[in-house]
């Protein structure tokens, strides 16, 4: 990147070797069996480089899904203006599945979903502020001023709703061997877009 240092690029290298080692680990032995110590190891740093970047093992899964909000934030970008605010929806929903899919994949997401739900930790996943709560919002609210999702409810609560269906169905992927995260992605925000989709 233009305007860095070499030691702030070599920072940066040593951020990312450690977040690649400890979400390999986490994927393959689960988040409780990891220790520091054993990132430091495998990624071929040290403890305290470690702790220079992240101040415990579940700030991997908050960078992750920073990365993965500025996902969001980009693949808004390429929706076009002549869409209908439920095409939308439903493109977003299809797009968060593939996207999960090839990049956490199913081992790491589940150690993710049971690491979320540690006490006292980041409340990052409830957090109203995160992109993907955003772009929803909008959507909807958008949807709702153009008269393509209907009034009865807010745009809080049809939000709430259509991510409640997104993080169902990542959670059912962990559940059921033969299941397919996209299409099943696509019947259940199908079934709630359908019911809040205004008739013409």
């Amino acid at each position: 990147m233009p305007g860095l240092t070499q030691r702030q690029l070599k920072a940066q290298e040593t951020k990312k070797k450690i977040l690649d080692t400890a979400l390999e680990l986490f994927g393959e032995q689960g988040f409780d069996h990891v220790t520091v110590d054993e990132i430091a190891a495998k990624s071929g740093t040290s403890k305290g480089a470690f702790y220079v970047h992240f101040n415990s093992k579940y700030d991997i899964f908050l960078e992750k899904f920073k990365e993965i909000d500025e996902f969001y934030a980009d693949f808004v970008e390429t929706l076009t203006k002549e869409m209908k605010s439920y095409e939308k929806i439903s493109l977003l929903v299809q797009s968060q599945m593939v996207y999960l899919r090839d990049s956490l994949g199913k081992d790491l997401l589940r150690t993710v979903y049971v690491s979320a739900l540690i006490p006292n930790k980041s409340d990052y996943f409830s957090n109203m502020e995160r992109q993907l709560y955003k772009i929803v919002y909008k959507l909807v609210e958008e949807g709702q001023m153009a008269g393509e999702i209907k009034g009865e409810r807010s745009p809080s609560e049809l939000t709430m709703l259509i991510t409640r269906c997104m993080r169902g169905t990542l959670y059912d992927w962990q559940l059921f061997d033969q299941f397919d995260l996209v299409s099943e992605g696509e019947k259940f925000i199908s079934a709630i877009l359908e019911g809040i989709q205004e008739e013409f």
